[in-house]
């Protein structure tokens, strides 16, 4: 799917070219058109005939492929360095037909325990009632998740890094050394919140990479989208399944997904810089227990982070000393630039508390034997000026 052509190799300039063709349209339109159309007309029997015998590369149905979408794919996986890209409406649809692609009834599958929890979810329960079987595992523990495979019968081990709402950084080269220890089993990552900026997974040795391109790839908060990035051969078997499933990504979202992709790497470099000087500040307040961030060597995966990823993501979590669902609650309400929202990776600032926002239905000592505290708080750093928003936070905190 990546086009060494128009991939050059750094990749600010790829985010910006790669995947598009120099002359788009015969009347010399920069941007890439937006082909709004869910089906094709062929001129001839004759042409129908050479498509489906695979002599013309062309459009066919919308369920299937559409110019706007693939040039969306092929600058994904020139960012993923990869092969092959598949779109899909949401990053769920990403990773379910991805799951579904790949496991099959009797078969076993790895995960690590701060997994997306719908991600976990859909492993638990939809696979389950198709015979999929999972463990979990805590993350770091690289024993415990070797032990947990079955050689016989495990066919995916299931990662995501940086991870939501503690940021772990799995080590990768360490977990591809253990994936191929046996023969035919395959690694995901989820690989959202680090983006192809600050982290290319597939570069060392992962087969699979899941983005939500709703976050950091898209960036302005009006789009959802998924991606998963890898092998042509796996990719294929992927999108495939997607023209089965139908989870496919309009055109009109793809537009929007290219037009942030040439900004992604302005985006994410800002937003590194701003999380970084942000959790040294919340670090050292007052009103702050503790900082959840990879640039930190407070951290518990700072020398895997520095060592891996070369920027350490626009996500901070923190705990708010001494605090409860409603003094936490009266903090994000004082805040007048970050917004209390679900999602990240936009140009706005967003900032929620877990236990609201995504835990809601559960108890207090069921979200605590799950790990996320009253006190927590999730900050997802957008593109504005970081002396705002420090002092948007110095204010909200001063209470």
């Amino acid at each position: 799917m990546s086009d060494d052509s128009t991939s050059p190799t750094r990749l600010g300039t790829r985010a910006v070219h790669a995947g598009e063709a120099r002359q788009q349209s015969p009347h010399g339109a920069l941007t890439a058109p937006i082909e709004a159309t869910a089906t094709y007309a062929f001129d001839s029997t004759a042409e129908l005939v050479a498509y489906f015998e695979g002599g013309s590369h062309r459009g066919e149905y919308g369920r299937y492929g559409n110019a706007t979408v693939e040039t969306a794919e092929r600058k994904i996986a020139a960012l993923d360095e990869a092969e092959a890209c598949a779109l899909f409406g949401s990053g769920m649809a990403a990773v379910t037909t991805t799951l579904l692609a790949i496991l099959r009834h009797g078969q076993h599958v790895v995960m690590t325990s701060d997994c997306y929890r719908r991600t976990r979810q859909f492993v638990a329960t939809t696979l389950g009632r198709f015979g999929v079987e999972a463990t979990l595992v805590e993350p770091g523990d690289y024993a415990a998740l070797e032990a947990a495979i079955q050689p016989d019968r495990t066919r995916l081990v299931v990662a995501e890094s940086p991870t939501n709402p503690y940021l772990r950084v799995a080590d990768l080269e360490r977990l591809v050394h253990i994936k191929r220890q046996y023969r035919g089993l395959k690694l995901l990552v989820d690989s959202t919140f680090a983006t192809p900026v600050n982290q290319r997974p597939l570069t060392l040795g992962v087969d699979l990479v899941v983005h939500s391109a709703t976050k950091y790839l898209g960036g302005h908060n009006d789009l959802l989208a998924g991606a998963v990035t890898g092998s042509e051969t796996l990719v294929s078997a992927v999108r495939d399944l997607r023209g089965v499933l139908g989870g496919v990504l309009d055109p009109h979202a793809a537009y929007l997904l290219i037009r942030g992709l040439k900004t992604l790497a302005l985006r994410v470099e800002r937003q590194n810089a701003t999380a970084l000087r942000l959790a040294r500040w919340l670090e050292a307040h007052p009103r702050i227990e503790r900082v959840y961030y990879p640039g930190l060597e407070s951290h518990p995966d700072f020398t895997v982070a520095r060592a891996q990823m070369t920027g350490f993501g626009g996500v901070v979590s923190f705990l708010v000393r001494d605090g409860d669902l409603d003094s936490v609650g009266r903090v994000l309400d004082r805040c007048r630039i970050a917004r209390i929202a679900p999602s990240l990776g936009g140009v706005e600032t967003l900032i929620e508390q877990p236990s609201y926002m995504s835990f809601y239905e559960l108890l207090p000592e069921e979200r605590l034997a799950i790990g996320i505290r009253d006190n927590l708080v999730r900050l997802a750093v957008g593109i504005e000026d970081p002396d705002d928003l420090e002092a948007d936070l110095s204010l909200a905190l001063a209470g």
